[in-house]
């Protein structure tokens, strides 16, 4: 029997385009006789859409603005077959926690990480410290939490000016796609780019900026992750931002990145690091900086639920490590059923143990 997998894609985020994309890849490269995909799309209302209509989302004859009226995810997912969920949700709402908890709830197995490490892998304040507690190298930067920053404004600033040195990166502490992200150039320039990181969460970030190269590494499992090897993105635009990622198509991506065999040993042990670090599961893919002269290496951010295309990074880097996109689809399932058991287990035996303590009592 083929593994009857849900495949999760749509959502309420800024990348909800971007989620049907890699949602469509998946859905066309699946290996069928293995695997059974069924589409449900999150539309942008928040609503769920039931299998019919995700599948005419998928091919791009219907849009997903608005979820299907009388449609109940939790009571069509208690009256059919499900083996594992596939989300492919980016960004808040899909790969916060907030998903992954609403999974949990239903007692459906799902690839990817847990509640916790999704949490601390979306919100980037709370992964550098987790990183930072692992003694991974970092950029410096400065937290600002949007009330602080109404009422002590000039404060901030100073703490800024005196932290980092110009440029500036500010990003939303919470989302992805460098969506809300700012290069600012001049401290003039610094509070309207925290402003409009605001509009997006309620905690921004001011990094420094350096010159460096970007270097991203695929990582996938669960206990004993592997990393693949690295790669190197070359932006087409200033900095690789929204535009550049999803609507110029000038961005080069060069797999294997051009590095000694140390460089290239040192950025799978750091991946690998940072996926433990936070608590991952299944898959992530975790960005790199290394700084142009000195060839210092940072840790940048780690995503749980990376661009899954046929032409995203994550996949690229795992078939130039020899995993072909059918069957590193096919893996990922696995390991998500794979784990799925284990949490079972280990709930079972919590609760037996509940049992035989009221029998004491």
């Amino acid at each position: 029997m083929p593994i009857r997998t849900i495949l999760l894609f749509g959502g309420r985020s800024a990348e909800h385009e971007v989620s049907i994309l890699s949602a469509r890849s998946v859905a066309g490269a699946a290996p069928k006789p293995k695997i059974e995909i069924v589409p449900i799309c999150i539309a942008r209302d928040g609503r769920f859409v039931t299998p019919e209509r995700s599948a005419r989302i998928l091919d791009g004859s219907e849009r997903s603005d608005r979820g299907d009226d009388g449609f109940s995810f939790e009571s069509w997912a208690c009256g059919t077959t499900i083996d594992c969920i596939f989300p492919l949700i980016h960004g808040t709402g899909g790969e916060d926690g907030t998903l992954q908890g609403y999974l949990e709830i239903l007692g459906l197995p799902y690839v990817g990480s847990g509640v916790t490490a999704s949490a601390i892998g979306m919100d980037k304040g709370n992964m550098k410290h987790a990183f930072a507690a692992a003694k991974l190298p970092l950029v410096d930067f400065v937290q600002v939490q949007e009330n602080d920053w109404r009422t002590e404004r000039e404060r901030i600033v100073r703490a800024v000016n005196n932290a980092l040195r110009l440029p500036y990166f500010v990003k939303p502490a919470n989302g992805g796609s460098s969506v809300g992200v700012t290069k600012v150039k001049s401290d003039a320039d610094l509070s309207a780019a925290i402003e409009k990181a605001f509009t997006f969460d309620e905690k921004a970030l001011v990094e420094r900026g350096i010159d460096a190269r970007e270097i991203e590494v695929a990582v996938l499992g669960n206990d004993d992750p592997q990393a693949s090897v690295p790669g190197e993105i070359i932006a087409g635009r200033e900095f690789y931002d929204y535009e550049d990622k999803y609507v110029d198509d000038k961005t080069q991506l060069v797999i294997p990145a051009k590095l000694p065999k140390e460089k290239i040993d040192e950025f799978r042990r750091l991946a690998i690091t940072a996926f433990k670090a936070i608590g991952a599961a299944g898959f992530a893919r975790v960005d790199f900086f290394l700084e142009r002269g000195k060839n210092r290496l940072y840790v940048n951010e780690i995503n749980t639920i990376p661009g899954f295309t046929n032409i995203s990074m994550y996949p690229k880097l795992w078939e130039a490590t020899e995993i072909k996109y059918p069957r590193l689809i096919e893996k990922l399932i696995e390991l998500g059923m794979e784990r799925s058991k284990a949490r079972m287990a280990r709930q079972e035996s919590a609760m037996k143990w509940f049992d035989e303590v009221k029998g004491i009592v």
